[in-house]
Formats: C-alpha cells, sequence, structure tokens
C-alpha cells in the first residue's frame, strides 16, 4: 500500500492516523490509542496496524510515527511493482518508523522492514515521498480491482498475459498440474 502509486493524504487525529490513497480505493487506519493486538483478525488486504508516536529528539513534540503492521492477509500479495509474491501463508510483518526529513520537510520518509517467510531475512527500504506544494492538489480516482492480471492455482502464482495466456510469474517455473484437462483436438 505503501508504494505511492497514487497521491497519499495523512489525517492523524488523538487515537487513530489515516493514510488515505486515491487510487485502487484504499484507505489504511493506524490505531494510536495505546490498543493491544486483537486475539482474532479477520484476513484484510491491509492488515492491521497498530503505532505509537514518539518525541525521538527530546525537544517536546512528536515528531515519528512507529508502526507494527500483521496479517492474516488475503493474497496472493507482492512486495513492490515488480510483483515478486509475498509467502503464501500470509503471516507478514511490517514494521515502519514514518516521519519528516530534518534538511527538507518536504520529504517524508517511511523506513519499512518486511518480515515474511518467503525471504532469508527481513528485508528494510526507505521509501521517500515529495509533498505537494499545491494547497488545492487534483485527486485523481482510479480502481484497478477488475483485471488483475495474477492468478493462483494450487499454492503457484502465475501471470496472465495481455492477450489472455497463463505465463510463469518466475524464471522456470513448472505449468500448473492439468490433469483434468484433455487436450483439445485439431
Amino acid at each position: 500500500m505503501m508504494m505511492a502509486f497514487g497521491p497519499q493524504e495523512y489525517v492523524i487525529t488523538p487515537d487513530t492516523t489515516y493514510i488515505l490513497i486515491n487510487w485502487d480505493d484504499h484507505s489504511r487506519r493506524i490505531f494510536t490509542d495505546g490498543r493491544d493486538w486483537p486475539t482474532r483478525l479477520e484476513p484484510t488486504f491491509s492488515g492491521y496496524s497498530i503505532g505509537k508516536w514518539i518525541d525521538q529528539d527530546g525537544h517536546g513534540h512528536y515528531d515519528a510515527l512507529e508502526v507494527e503492521t500483521r496479517g492474516p492477509f488475503k493474497g496472493p500479495r507482492a512486495y513492490d511493482g515488480a510483483g515478486l509474491p509475498l509467502h503464501f501463508d500470509n503471516q507478514s510483518i511490517f514494521k515502519e518508523r514514518i516521519h519528516l526529513d530534518k534538511a527538507d520537510p518536504n520529504i517524508l520518509h517511511d523506513e519499512m522492514t518486511v518480515i515474511d517467510d518467503a525471504l532469508t531475512r527481513p528485508w528494510t527500504v526507505d521509501k521517500r515521498y515529495l509533498r505537494n506544494p499545491d494547497p488545492r492538489p487534483m485527486w485523481p480516482e482510479y480502481y484497478c480491482g477488475e483485471n488483475n492480471a495474477q492468478i493462483v492455482i494450487g499454492k503457484q502464482n502465475y501471470f496472465l498475459s495481455a492477450d489472455g495466456f497463463l505465463m510463469p510469474a518466475r524464471k522456470d517455473q513448472a505449468p500448473p498440474d492439468l490433469r483434468y484437462f484433455h487436450p483439445t483436438q485439431k
């Protein structure tokens, strides 16, 4: 969700921080009211996020948001726009530290660490977002939930090509089990 494929808007209230992403109907809710993790969670695409505002310099005001997001998630999911799939167990954990750049307050950092069973170790990235100086920016609307080109067959992820054919998602990937299909007659 945080790959900035569209504009983001942050709405901060005393108990919850909302990140609104006007793309594909995304919104994110980060609870900052001190709650514990629920004992049962429904699977969602965005997960459940609990955060804590911190004063990282001790200067009397909060300047960073530390967030942990857990599932269970709905899948299939990918790390980023390249389409590298997350593990099929959908039990990823995301840890973030969101803060403004000290040298340039028009840059927002989101230092993310992904913990996932598809990885050999945690993966960390610093996503940087630029503030739009326009006081009345355009908020385009876009929905691409339909025509998702990812297909899961069994426990394997494949892609659907633009011309409608099944494609492998990784190098040397075997085709799916076709035992219930009969060859077409020519």
